[in-house]
């Protein structure tokens, strides 16, 4: 029975007195109230109890001492274990983030602190006009403390939260600026439960220094970020385009030279292992930006997370296909990816088209074969980014007819071996079988050695100038990769051997429907790379920054800035007739050519070793690696997977495979984002052609969750 007074209210009787701040108003409120009283019932009761005309339909209650919100609002007090010592913030869900996108610029976005980061995502590329946002995440900016050793847990990076010369900016539920090994000083007003201290007097800056809101810096010499209204949603399957909106930067075609400010953020990792502490930054997707000490006007990065591009369509995609591009640009250029001095050139020619014709959007029009040709290109691309045939009406081999390759080449088997150097061998490749002869006239006898390269690994040892076709076969045996180095005569022969090995390290053979598409993907790639007859402009005629195109160890070696000037501009002739597009479209073809693309380290400790070594995740396997040299020890392929999970008490990751299980604790990151690219890439692997496909997000939780 309830307990009723004279007067007929309700009795007091076991409630107790509920502290609640308020955070636009900067206000406490203390409400009376009982543990089965509902989170929807407590906001109700404070909104009336204030007694302010504003719009409280975006705000919630969030618990700073147990970092959670407190979202089900059919759920009460006692069942979350809310009690009269706590202090819960009433803070709108919606806040403003500072996102720097792929090309490194930067944009003040609304979103959402409350849902999981992988939904806030989601809902921001829908904004931007990003199709398929399942392919990006968030991550912190790093510094350069952070690639010097290990670090766990990154925690708030100094360069993700604003400073001025009076300390932190005043922020809601403000936690300490963390350092880089993630230990926070103490602040007052978070840890202790108080109420956060504002300081009314704090002045708020700029970037040209002039009072404002909260949430920047008063940094000289740098422009403000571009402004950002999702006023109004885009809908990425329409035809719409971002240069309509006056109230959007036109995100389809990038400066040509970023700001200062980002410039200044670059990292450059100087080793294997300073690559790998590059993905100690990234977000857990299953977890809201608040849980994770993100605040409002605090920096965060939107980068393509899984390299698995999917239904790239120019109509479509113009801005998913420029910050591809950018990201791949600076990628090449801050050096996280190897590439040789002929591949540097080729990719600034390529880039020095793009600013040139970024000027000149091709018009609308009927489509011409220019527009067959783009989609051609894509199709190509989709083929070699997924590993999947486009489409099988362009097979011409009959199922009857199993292609083979037989040609002399030079072999050498390193290590171990009786070859100290490249002899010449009669090659016979077929169905996914390599079978090595002394001579063409002993075919019809026994092999000296035979080779199955399903679940190879290939990687290109090319250097034009010097006339070298190589190729890098590791091969798994039990004990982990054996390899080989082949050497090819031509660049015809290069590219049918090596689109051949292509296919087989994916478990096809030269009569999938995508082999002349990797032979021609290849031979493409290296014309490229040939001095062209003569450049079509002159350096009189381009004010090149070369510090934009050359990467900086080319630089170094190269030192006389005309010489690269006119290198670029040599390259830039076998690459002048490509339009927008096109030169991008070139570009990240080319990018996914480079031995190393797509494959995210981490620097790993397995179960019973005290060594650190490499692994290395892609699109459809996992990597054990040298830590110095990169070399492949281990293989296991994703199709072979039977589980995988984390052991949170140990902070270990389990992946059990048919052929042994694999178990390993992650120094370089944790746990949890390594499990989740595992995942993430299964989940991506899923995806259809049907243009109704919906993105799946508890499917993909369920696969990157860590839980079993």
């Amino acid at each position: 029975m309830v307990n009723m007074d004279p007067a007929g209210y309700e009795s007091d009787l076991g409630s107790w007195e509920l502290k609640i701040y308020v955070t636009d108003l900067k206000v406490e409120r203390l409400l009376r109230v009982k543990g089965d009283m509902h989170i929807g019932g407590v906001m109700l009761r404070l909104v009336e109890d204030l007694d302010v005309a504003i719009d409280w339909s975006d705000h919630a209650l969030w618990w700073p001492k147990k970092n959670m919100w407190l979202s089900r609002t059919r759920t009460t007090l006692d069942q979350y274990g809310v009690q009269a010592d706590a202090l819960l913030h009433f803070t709108p869900m919606h806040k403003t983030l500072r996102v720097q996108l792929p090309d490194l610029r930067f944009l003040d976005a609304r979103v959402d602190f409350s849902i999981k980061s992988f939904t806030a995502v989601v809902q921001l590329c829908k904004d931007l006009g990003i199709r398929h946002p399942e392919e990006l995440s968030f991550c912190r900016p790093l510094q350069v403390d952070h690639l010097k050793r290990n670090y766990k847990n990154i925690g708030v990076s100094p360069r993700q939260r604003a400073r001025d010369a009076m300390g932190p900016i005043v922020q809601n539920n403000i936690s300490s600026i963390g350092t880089p090994d993630g230990n926070k000083p103490s602040s007052p007003g978070v840890e202790d439960g108080r109420s956060p201290i504002v300081n009314a007097s704090t002045p708020y800056s700029t970037w040209d220094g002039t009072p404002t809101r909260a949430g920047y810096v008063n940094t000289p010499n740098v422009p403000p970020p571009a402004p950002y209204t999702p006023s109004s949603t885009i809908d990425p399957d329409s035809n719409y385009s971002l240069t309509n909106d006056p109230t959007l930067p036109n995100l389809a075609i990038s400066p040509p030279t970023p700001t200062l400010e980002a410039k200044n953020g670059l990292l450059r990792p100087r080793s294997l292992v300073e690559r790998a502490r590059l993905n100690a930054g990234w977000l857990d997707s299953s977890r809201s930006l608040y849980e994770q000490d993100v605040r409002e006007f605090d920096l965060l990065m939107l980068r393509f997370k899984f390299y698995s591009f999917y239904d790239l369509n120019p109509k479509l995609d113009p801005v998913r296909i420029n910050q591809i591009y950018e990201q791949a640009r600076w990628s090449i250029m801050n050096e996280e990816i190897d590439c040789t001095e002929e591949e540097m050139m080729m990719f600034s020619a390529l880039q020095l088209q793009v600013n040139l014709q970024s000027n000149n959007p091709l018009p609308e029009r009927q489509r011409t074969s220019a527009d067959d040709d783009i989609d051609s290109e894509l199709n190509e691309l989709q083929a070699t980014l997924e590993g999947t045939s486009i489409s099988s009406m362009n097979a011409h081999h009959s199922i009857t007819h199993v292609p083979e390759l037989a040609d002399d080449l030079k072999f050498m088997k390193p290590r171990r071996f009786t070859l100290k150097s490249f002899k010449r061998f009669f090659f016979v490749f077929r169905d996914k079988r390599l079978s090595i002869y002394k001579s063409r006239d002993d075919r019809g006898g026994e092999p000296v050695l035979t080779i199955n390269l399903r679940g190879c690994e290939v990687t290109p040892d090319v250097n034009l100038s010097h006339g070298k076709y190589g190729i890098k076969l590791e091969v798994p045996n039990p004990e982990g990769m054996t390899e080989y180095l082949i050497r090819c005569d031509s660049e015809g022969q290069y590219a049918r051997w090596m689109a051949g090995f292509r296919l087989a390290s994916k478990g096809k053979t030269m009569a999938d429907a995508s082999y002349d598409g990797e032979v021609k993907q290849i031979l493409d790639f290296l014309s490229m790379q040939h001095p062209a007859p003569g450049a079509v402009i002159s350096p009189s005629q381009v004010d090149l920054n070369t510090d934009d195109y050359v990467a900086a160890k080319f630089m170094r070696k190269l030192k006389s800035k005309s010489q690269i000037v006119q290198r670029i501009l040599d390259s830039h002739a076998n690459v002048k007739d490509l339009s927008h597009i096109e030169a991008k479209i070139h570009f990240i073809k080319a990018w996914q050519a480079l031995p190393d693309y797509g494959i995210s380290l981490f620097v790993i400790q397995m179960d019973g070793s005290r060594k650190e070594e490499l692994l290395g995740v892609a699109s459809n396997r996992l990597m054990k690696m040298d830590l110095t040299t990169g070399d492949h020890l281990k293989t296991w392929r994703f199709n072979t997977m039977k589980a995988w999970n984390v052991n949170w008490e140990v902070k270990k990751v389990l992946v059990q495979f048919e052929e042994d299980d694999v178990q390993f604790s992650c120094l370089s990151a944790d746990c949890k984002v390594v499990h989740e690219f595992i995942g993430g890439y299964l989940f991506l692997s899923m995806r259809s052609k049907d243009q109704n496909q919906k993105l799946n997000e508890d499917l993909f939780h369920k696969l990157t969750g860590g839980w079993i």
